[in-house]
């Protein structure tokens, strides 16, 4: 008997320390909602890397934009008897007496006008729709990629899908969503009043006789002249915007925002924290440069804070989230 109550004592214990264990928070856990995730800004080369899906198209329609800002006056352009060996001129920008011309490329002819003659523009806008002779390679643009791809392409590289490549690919004139272009209206015909025929239209000298394609958010490019292409083939466009040497970055998932200015939370020595603006550079989609507002020596959370929506009714998480 004495035995059984021993045992039954020890057996107390043993569950007493059980219930006792299981109420203490697991060692080395943190209460739940206490921010864990953090980084510290590094330092690392960086470049702006974007691939686009594309395809070989004959005849591709692309855009051109006012190289300043100020007025676009029209030309009248010849129609090509072929295919143009030279630069075609075929609108002047305006400014202070002064004149800046728009150049179709060679190997190229004008499509159309893509605002109205003697419009107030600025640099980068589309004003005129070009359309190449032979095959060049059309990459579509989404809303997502947009904002990663500007006019200062570095590097753009191509490779058809089963087929030649990687190869340089020339881009043509510049990215731009292109409305449908625009033909001016013929000049009125000549009356003769001594003549009884009635009086015929004549078109305007050298104008396409069909407005030009609409398209969307698109980059044209050609290759070299030895590589074999064929309509429709799929390819892939490799796109370089910038590079960085020694850029200030974070993850990501630590920043609110992706182009220009975002916000970070710093997290202090005395652990009290800071909603800070930052002014964003480069990404590659993993880490985003930092150029301004934040030192090495700094902590932030991850993920970053999160920016309220514009009706006020939620959160819009950072870009990492």
């Amino acid at each position: 008997m004495r035995r059984i109550l021993l045992v039954l004592a020890a057996l107390g214990l043993l569950a007493g320390c059980t219930e006792a264990a299981s109420n203490d928070p697991p060692p080395g856990l943190a209460d739940r909602g206490t921010q864990v995730t953090t980084a510290k800004p590094k330092r690392q080369d960086l470049t702006n890397r974007v691939s686009l899906s594309g395809k070989v198209t004959l005849n591709p329609t692309f855009g051109l934009v006012a190289p300043i800002d100020g007025e676009v006056r029209y030309l009248d352009v010849k129609s090509a008897s072929g295919t143009p060996t030279k630069p075609t001129k075929v609108a002047n920008i305006w400014v202070s007496g002064k004149a800046t011309p728009v150049e179709v490329p060679a190997g190229a002819v004008f499509a159309g006008r893509l605002v109205d003659d003697r419009s107030k523009v600025t640099a980068g806008m589309p004003i005129v729709s070009a359309r190449q002779t032979g095959y060049g390679i059309v990459a579509d643009i989404d809303g997502t990629q947009a904002y990663q791809v500007s006019d200062q392409l570095q590097s753009v590289q191509a490779q058809i899908k089963s087929g030649p490549g990687p190869f340089p690919c020339t881009v043509l004139g510049t990215l731009a969503a292109l409305p449908s272009g625009t033909i001016p209206e013929p000049k009125a015909p000549a009356v003769n009043p001594s003549s009884s025929a009635p009086p015929v239209a004549q078109p305007t000298q050298g104008q396409p006789q069909q407005p030009s394609e609409a398209t969307g958010m698109r980059l044209v490019c050609v290759g070299p002249a030895d590589a074999k292409l064929i309509n429709g083939a799929a390819a892939t466009v490799e796109i370089i915007t910038a590079k960085v040497t020694g850029a200030l970055v974070l993850p990501v998932e630590a920043v609110a925002g992706s182009q220009g200015k975002g916000k970070v939370e710093v997290i202090k020595d005395d652990q009290t924290r800071e909603i800070r603006d930052v002014v964003l550079g480069l990404t590659d989609g993993k880490v985003i440069e930092i150029k301004s507002g934040l030192t090495e020596a700094e902590t932030v959370a991850i993920p970053g804070p999160s920016i309220p929506d514009a009706k006020g009714g939620g959160q819009q998480p950072g870009i990492g989230k």
